[in-house]
């Protein structure tokens, strides 16, 4: 199946906690970052998602927001740090290449105003910020 969803890293199932309805999936990606995907608990179970289940997680870019500076306060949880890549600039958006440790890229939508206050350019130390319900899982 080919999917539009650009950002799919591959990883292992570390630790899986139903509740009533949704289920926290913790996986590691391939370069040893942690991510916390929330899916409803039926899910989890069709995919039948166990401690080291192989998943792949799959996050549309508009879902990644970047962050240049410290990330206190927030109840985002899903932070991995990068370095932009590539930066292609449209009329009012933008597609911003981030290269993860270990994991490949990462593509991120954001405006083009973010672009130019952030300072976004190949180089720029970032962190992607993905919240856990924005996080889907696919059975490797």
């Amino acid at each position: 199946m080919s999917l539009s969803i650009r950002n799919q890293i591959p990883g292992t199932v570390t630790a899986v906690t139903p509740g009533e309805v949704m289920a926290t999936v913790k996986v590691r990606l391939t370069g040893g970052q942690e991510v916390t995907a929330a899916i409803t608990r039926a899910s989890a179970e069709q995919l039948g998602l166990t401690a080291g289940s192989a998943v792949r997680t799959l996050i549309k870019a508009t879902e990644v927001s970047l962050a240049t500076g410290a990330v206190d306060g927030l109840s985002i949880r899903n932070r991995i740090p990068g370095t932009v890549t590539e930066v292609a600039v449209g009329g009012a958006m933008a597609g911003v290449k981030v290269s993860v440790d270990g994991d490949g890229e990462l593509t991120a939508v954001v405006t083009r105003d973010a672009v130019g206050d952030l300072g976004l350019a190949p180089g720029s130390a970032v962190t992607a910020l993905i919240k856990s319900t924005e996080i889907s899982l696919a059975a490797a």
